[in-house]
Parts: C-alpha cells; structure tokens; sequence
C-alpha cells in the first residue's frame, strides 16, 4: 500500500467540503431590486408586509424580500416590475442566496465597476476653501495664544484675498508679549513685524509654496476620508475605488449601485461633535422668546425643538476624537461608544470632577453643502442638541453617547471615524454605468476561462491518462477553492481579476506537471510505482515551491504598490497561488492516495 497520512486526506476533504459551502452562494445569481431605508430610522420587520402589500396593490409582484442594517430589499423577477417602483425606493441588485444561508454570513462574489455596473462620481475639491480654513485656523490659534498668556490686543484679522493674518495691538508692549506668546506655541511659523495705522502690528502671509502644498493636503486628506466612509461597514459599498483627478479633482467608482442618493448624501457631509455644559441656572425658554442670551451662553435646540441654553465653553471638540463605533444593543438604547485622545481626555476628566452632578450636553453640527432656491451651491450648517444627562461619576477617554435611533447612530459612527472633510466637495459629474456592460464582460471573462481549462482538461486527460484526469478535478477543486476565499474575504471580481484565475489555473497545470514528470522520470530509472509517487512529490515540492514564492513575491508588490485594477489582479494572484499550492501538493496527493493506496501491488502507474 501507498502510505499516506489519513489526517491530510481528511484535511483535504474538510478544506474542498468549506469551500464548496462558501462558493455555493455564487450559483444563484443576481436579479433586479428595490431597496427601502428611512432617512433617521431603521426599517422594521413590520414594514416588511405593508410595503409589499402596496406594491403588489399596484399591481407590481414581489419575489422576496429581506432586512439588512435598517434597510428592506425587495427582489423582482421582471424588470419592468423594478422600473414601476424606481421613483419611491433605490433602484439595486439583490442576491437570489436563500435565506439560511444569508443567516450564516454565506455571500456571494462581489463585482467590480467593470463587471457588475454601477455609478461613476467626479468630485471639484474647493482648494481655496482650503487655504480659507487654515487662515482661520491660524486665526483661533494666535487668538487662544494671546488670551493664555493675558496679552491686550486690538484684533485679529484675515485677508482671504492676500492669504494674510494680522494680530493687531495697542502698543510696543504688548507687542512684545505678544509676539512672544504667539512664537511659543508657532515656532514653525514666520512672522513679520509691520505697522497698520500707527500701531504695532504682527503679520503671517502665506508663500505660493505653503498655498501648493495646504492645497495638494486637502485632496489628498479628502480622498483619504471619502476611501474610509466608503469601506465603512455602515455604508456597506462593496469594493469603492476612490482616485485622484486632474488638481482639484476625485474620481469614485462605486460598483454595483444604480442609485447613488444615500453614498453621494453620505459623501459630502461633514459632521463633528461638541461637548457643552448646561447653564442652568437661566431660563432658556425665555430666552427664545424674547431674543436676550446671557453672556456667557449660547441658545441651541434639541430635537424635539425645545430651546436649550449651553455655556460658550466648549469641554472637548470632534477633532479630538480617536474612535467612534455604534452599538445598537446598549442598555439605555442604541448609542454611539466615543474615544477621544489624551487631550481631549484629560478635559473631559477635569470637567467631570469639577461638575458631578450637572447637566452636560452633547451638540452635533451637520455642515453639507447644497442648491438655493437659486440653483448656487452654499454651505449649510446644522446644530441641534442630541443629548442631555447628569454627570453621574468622573470619565474621560471613553464614553458613550445615547439618544440616537439605529440610522442615525450608524451615520454619526461612520462620519466622527473617517473624520472631517478638509475641504469642501462639490459634484461635477455623475454616470451610470449599465450592468449589460458588465454582463458582456463577465461573458467574455468567463469564456476565456472555460475554454481555457478545458483545453487543459483535454490535454492533461490525454497525455497524463488516470493522473491527468487527477489533475483535471484538481484544477476544479482550484477554482472552487479561490472562488470561496474571494468570496470569505469580500474581494472584488475585476476583468483583470478573471484574467488572474486563468493565470492561476495555468499556474496549477504546471505544478502538476512538474510531480507527474517527476514520478516518469523515476519510473525510467527502475524505481517501483509507489517509490516513484512518493518521490516524485517530494522532489517536485522545491521547483514548485520556488517559482510559486516568486510570483507571490511579485504579487504582493503589485497589491502594495498598485492601485484601481492593477490592485484587483493581484488579489486574485495571491489567493490563486495559495490555492494552487495546497491543491497541487495536498489535494493531488490524497487523490492518488485514493486511486493507488488501497491496493496491495501496484505494477503500473496510468502516467
């Protein structure tokens, strides 16, 4: 008998069984959809009927229909029963994966822009927009510099237009200190010492240079941000590619969607927290009333439009938060878990130790940018009080903050994570890709890789006989197996991608080529059937392993270094050489094990 560990082939066996379960969900296709979501709240299971009851009393037949994060999804089996609806909810694509199966996390393949279809953004960075946050950025700071250290001064003004900031003082002395005050905390800066109007003045001029580089920043930082909303769990897009454009410009591929109202919603916001203590001891519905806010405090409203009075003192900012995650199961309800940074929690201790007992609220700022009645784009902001509690115990770099519903909280999450735009966005383009597009090329994609494996299937079968056809379920195992790991990771199928399945079922070929040459060459020298089989996998494993590590190596490269297309071939190409390699080695060996092993005598190998 052939000796092969029984662990391995039971291994083997466990390993094709996994993958076969999780590429299973790939066999049912897509078909066309609607999907329903509320703009502050979660769809429920009960609205799951009542929508569908509608639809089909309008005489549009629904043929599934499911929840997922706050969203209903109903499946059509006819497009124009899709079209007839597509004014009311998102037009999508929907799995037809049954149920218990999504139930168990089994997904099927993602696609790529290329592929499946979907929507295609151009974004105008306001690079000036840029330059004007810095100078006012550098306007609070020279302002906070000067009230920590107690320096008079007259003002602090900012020339958009110079791209200039000047600190305005009353005479040589507080000149002095000022200036002084301000170097502490901005050494990095450089100033100029000038006169407006006969006093003393301080003035900071930004270079062409310093405007260049603020400018490349603020595309580069956005592009960061908008890679990180998108690949969020909350917006749930599958494989986004977010790009540079021109000098102000960012190109989004977003696959698979064909109406992009909630990503583009999502996109363009900005949004940030503030932390404020109540004043408690003014009335604030007078205050509204009669128009008169006492010094020292700021009117805002709640939600439910109640005004509230909070002190001007802001306790700690947005910008030093670390972290921001949404759990929807919390003891007082959905809530949003906060991390801020050492800063920021070391604020947030002082003012709970000083406070116990107190009101403290919670302010979130919506800043998005939309038309007037005009047609001009302008800048909105939103600031209302999400939350009130007593300061019950002392806390500081960890908290949560509830009185949020599942929509919202997930947003809120999603937003305080990726942070804050660095410069405004504006849309210049919107396309829609056709899935029919994607339709033809996952055609062409899958019939170069068909006929490509059956040419191998044919060749092997006929020149290796028994082993051959070995080989042929071997390299169907392969492909089951990459299709599985792709589908467990959540990687996207690009055309570049089917390119690197073929490449990686010829990859697959040759390493067992190399074993079965490897066992002729021993037959030739006189070795016995089983000796042979033995060694020709193990004198075969140093070439295979070889060649397979250096087309890893160069994959790795290409997906550290790649991006767009280049990056999805090489996902494939890693995953396809891993594949490969277990298949070829351990999955070939157990088959022979299989065919050869039970046998007392083997007097010839069908090689």
């Amino acid at each position: 008998m052939i000796s092969y560990p029984r662990w391995k082939i039971v291994l083997v066996a466990i390993v094709l069984l996994a993958a076969i379960l999780l590429a299973l969900p790939n066999l049912f296709g897509e078909e066309n959809a609607l999907q329903l979501a509320r703009d502050r709240a979660a769809v429920q299971e009960a609205d799951r009927s009542s929508v569908a009851q509608l639809l089909k009393d309008k005489g549009v037949a629904v043929d599934g229909a499911f929840l997922d994060q706050g969203r209903l999804t109903l499946r059509f089996a006819d497009k124009q029963d899709q079209l007839k609806a597509r004014d009311l909810i998102a037009l999508t694509q929907a799995s037809r994966v049954p149920e218990w199966m999504r139930n168990i996390g089994l997904n099927p393949l993602k696609l790529g822009l290329d592929l499946r279809g979907g929507v295609y953004l151009v974004y105008q960075v306001d690079v000036q927009g840029a330059v004007k946050q810095q100078l006012d950025h550098r306007e609070q700071d020279f302002r906070a510099s000067l009230r920590n250290a107690r320096v008079p001064y007259q003002d602090v003004t900012v020339d958009y237009a110079l791209n200039r900031v000047r600190v305005l003082f009353r005479d040589a002395d507080s000149f002095d200190k000022g200036k002084a005050a301000i170097l502490a905390d901005s050494r990095s800066l450089k100033f100029t010492d000038t006169t407006v109007n006969g006093a003393p003045a301080l003035e900071l001029v930004l270079t062409p240079q310093e405007i260049k580089e603020r400018q490349d920043y603020a595309v580069q930082q956005n592009i960061v941000i908008l890679r990180n909303r998108l690949n969020s769990p909350e917006l749930a897009v599958s494989e986004p590619q977010v790009a540079r454009q021109g000098v102000d410009q960012i190109a989004i591929q977003l696959p698979g969607l064909q109406n992009s109202a909630e990503v583009k919603k999502i996109l363009g916001k900005t949004a940030t927290l503030e932390f404020r203590m109540v004043d408690e001891s003014n009335n604030p519905i007078e205050a509204a009333a009669t128009g008169h806010i006492p010094l020292g405090s700021k009117l805002y409203y709640s939600r439910d439009k109640q005004p509230v009075l909070l002190k001007r003192d802001v306790v700690v900012t947005g910008d030093q938060l670390t972290d921001a995650s949404f759990q929807p199961n919390t003891q007082d309800g959905p809530a949003v878990s906060v991390g801020l940074d050492s800063r920021g929690a070391a604020k947030m201790f002082k003012n709970t130790s000083e406070n116990l007992g107190h009101l403290m609220a919670v302010v979130f700022i919506d800043r998005s940018r939309e038309k007037n009645a005009q047609g001009v784009e302008v800048d909105r902001v939103t600031e209302e009080v999400i939350n009130r509690a007593t300061i019950r115990g002392v806390f500081s770099n960890n908290f949560q903050i509830t009185g949020v519903n599942p929509i919202e909280g997930r947003e809120l999450a999603l937003l305080l994570r990726a942070g804050g735009l660095a410069a405004p966005l504006t849309p210049v383009e919107e396309r829609a890709i056709g899935p029919s597009l994607g339709q033809d090329n996952i055609d062409k994609g899958v019939n170069a890789m068909v006929f490509g494996m059956l040419a191998a299937f044919i060749f092997m079968g006929i020149y290796y006989k028994v082993f051959g056809l070995i080989a042929d379920v071997v390299l169907v195992a392969n492909v089951v197996l990459l299709t599985a790991l792709l589908s467990l990771v959540g990687a996207a199928l690009t055309l570049p991608g089917i390119a690197a399945v073929v490449l990686t079922v010829g990859m697959a070929v040759d390493a067992n080529i190399l074993i079965y040459e490897r066992i002729r060459e021993e037959l030739r020298n006189g070795v016995s059937p089983r000796a042979a089989i033995a060694a020709g996998f193990e004198r075969a494993f140093s070439a295979i392993a070889d060649s397979n590590v250096t087309a890893f190596i160069a994959g790795l490269v290409l997906w550290l270094f790649g991006t767009g297309a280049v990056r999805g071939f090489a996902v494939v190409l890693v995953l396809g050489i891993a594949t490969s390699m277990f298949t070829s080695l351990m999955g070939s060996r157990a088959l022979v094990q299989l065919v050869y092993g039970g046998k007392r005598k083997v007097d010839h190998l069908a090689i």
